[in-house]
């Protein structure tokens, strides 16, 4: 199993099909985690980054509809697949009522299973926010219809506080990297930089993220850090 396998969350009582699930899904590629009941299914889920559940509507005395109503009130926006011995209509509305993603009756095609899997990572995948692209060639920063045409200064400005993303980068820092060198006499020269870049990027919501100032400290890129192309 690699790191990078998609993490599946399994929540069943029942150890033969929990295990029948967890080696089905390892010979799809995929990182099963099992637990058979419902405060252990919130404690990793709470805990550990997942991909994906698949909940069982009935975990011994408790309701896998619970734990998805449970999740949904608490604004987790994991994809949750049900599986069921029921087959009544009811019974699935109830589920997707909940907040469950996708419903799936036993028995059922491990295939069918995977299928629908994919589908709800393809779906978490492309709600996921993406970060801003900043092509330091072109010194063109984009993110979906909105774009900024940087100048060069402006450009290597935005380059070196993405390069140092985990850290706030005081003024002299700053003005070491790209102006000592050229006969500038003040650190002011930050600012003014600083405050074209701002402009031209605008809102937050725009680039997904802002040039932020830390009191005393410096400034630092407050959101989803732009990648490089």
């Amino acid at each position: 199993m690699t790191d990078s396998a998609a993490r599946i969350l399994i929540v069943d009582d029942d150890p033969e099909i929990t295990s029948a699930l967890a080696r089905g899904l390892r010979l799809h590629g995929y990182d099963p985690v099992t637990v058979n009941r419902v405060d252990a299914a919130l404690a990793r889920i709470s805990e550990e980054t997942l991909t994906a559940a698949i909940v069982d509507v009935m975990i011994g005395n408790d309701s896998g509809i619970d734990l998805v109503r449970a999740l949904r009130a608490a604004g987790q926006t994991l994809p949750v697949v049900m599986l069921s011995a029921l087959s009544e209509v009811d019974d699935r509305a109830r589920g997707l009522e909940a907040g469950a993603d996708d419903y799936i009756v036993k028995p059922f095609s491990f295939d069918e299973l995977v299928a629908r899997l994919k589908v709800q990572e393809r779906r978490a995948d492309s709600a996921r926010p993406r970060p801003a692209q900043l092509d330091a060639e072109a010194r063109r920063l984009t993110l979906g219809p909105h774009e900024a045409q940087l100048t060069e200064r402006e450009c290597a400005l935005l380059r070196l506080l993405i390069d140092h993303a985990n850290e706030t980068l005081s003024r002299g820092a700053i003005f070491d990297a790209l102006w000592a060198g050229d006969g500038s006499s003040s650190e002011n020269v930050v600012d003014v930089y600083l405050g074209y870049l701002r402009k031209k990027i605008g809102a937050e919501q725009e680039f997904g993220f802002e040039i932020k100032t830390i009191r005393n400290k410096g400034f630092v890129i407050d959101g989803l850090v732009p990648t490089l192309v």
